[in-house]
């Protein structure tokens, strides 16, 4: 959002200081002033193109894990009855573990996708929200778990499933 509004601003900017270069040419102003102006318009227009270029790119690329996402539901929905049972036990588990961590839905959310691996710029695009949000709730969950950090909670739910060769 603060992206579009800088890009509309650069635009505003840019398509007021072009009439400014056209008046000015109109009125007879000194060369090296419309050339200034004409640089501030020249720069506005690169501004501006590449941030849409770049909002483009990022709403792409939200588009493309929210596909991805659904398409990752598709297959694991394909695999077999024990695979799915097993799936099925293992997300209770989770959830049972964030109840008595205590975490929000919201936190909830944002947990289950930390543990699909998304980052936290990627888990803002899915869940429409700020980056920040997602740290701060990211944070929340650290500290609701007593843990340290994003690969310290992906551990914990996955040690126990790890077994050492003898």
């Amino acid at each position: 959002m603060k992206d579009k509004f800088i890009a509309v601003l650069l635009g505003i900017i840019m398509v007021l200081n072009f009439f400014d270069v056209i008046t000015d040419i109109s009125l007879g102003v000194p060369t090296w002033h419309i050339i200034e102006e004409s640089m501030i318009v020249l720069a506005s227009a690169i501004g501006f193109v590449f941030l849409i270029i770049e909002i483009k790119s990022r709403t792409q690329h939200i588009q493309h894990l929210k596909a991805e996402l659904v398409n990752s539901d598709i297959r694991i929905q394909n695999i077999s009855d024990e695979m799915k049972y097993a799936r099925t036990k293992y997300s209770e588990l989770i959830y049972k573990q964030f109840n008595e961590w205590k975490l929000t839905k919201s936190e909830q959310e944002v947990a289950m996708l930390l543990l699909k691996g998304l980052s936290f710029r990627e888990i803002s695009g899915v869940r429409d929200t700020k980056e920040k949000t997602v740290r701060q709730q990211a944070s929340s969950i650290y500290d609701k778990a007593s843990i340290d950090g994003r690969h310290e909670f992906s551990a914990w739910f996955l040690e126990d499933f790890l077994q050492t060769h003898p």
